[in-house]
């Protein structure tokens, strides 16, 4: 039985690019350490990509948030910085196209997981979306979603998506 850790969206456009903020950036030494951890006791390291297409301006995500960003194949794309250099060959990751992956579930469902623990962005949109979706998929798994190594859009965002979640 293994733990396993859920890097989510942690893309260089949502650090640095176009969806960048100031609190994005300084994660990326917390999350590469907690990365670190989990491939030092041979755990399992899952990441989910933000994933969109040139076609992004026509989604109805892309007329909400008329931002284009995480284009697949595009630099924004990326993992950022030096949690990028800590992603090994063979972590899983999977690229979806709306805030949370029905493939990232379907694949925890047929793993024996001891616990699942969370990190990245956006607390408040995606890491939110992929909480209430692994409780759904995996009610029985414990989850924690590790509040240092997320964070929102906003300071307020970022609390009162850890307080839902909590709840």
């Amino acid at each position: 039985m293994k733990r396993c850790l859920i890097v989510v969206d942690y893309q260089v456009d949502f650090v640095s690019g176009t969806l960048g903020f100031p609190d994005a950036e300084t994660l990326a030494a917390p999350i590469a350490q907690k990365i670190q951890q989990y491939h030092a006791a041979k755990d399992a390291v899952l990441f989910t990509l933000d994933t969109h297409g040139t076609d992004y301006a026509s989604t109805q995500e892309g007329r909400n948030l008329p931002i284009a960003h995480c284009i697949h194949g595009t630099a924004g794309h990326a993992l950022y910085g030096c949690v990028a250099q800590e992603r090994l060959p063979q972590d899983v990751c999977f690229e979806k196209g709306t805030f949370g992956s029905d493939r990232l579930f379907a694949y925890l469902q047929q793993q024996a997981y001891t616990d699942v623990e969370l990190v990245g962005l956006v607390s408040n949109i995606c890491v939110l979306a992929n909480v209430a979706l692994l409780k759904t998929y995996c009610p029985e798994v414990p989850m924690t979603v590790r509040a240092s190594c997320c964070a929102g859009v906003t300071p307020e965002a970022h609390e009162n998506a850890l307080n839902a979640m909590k709840a």
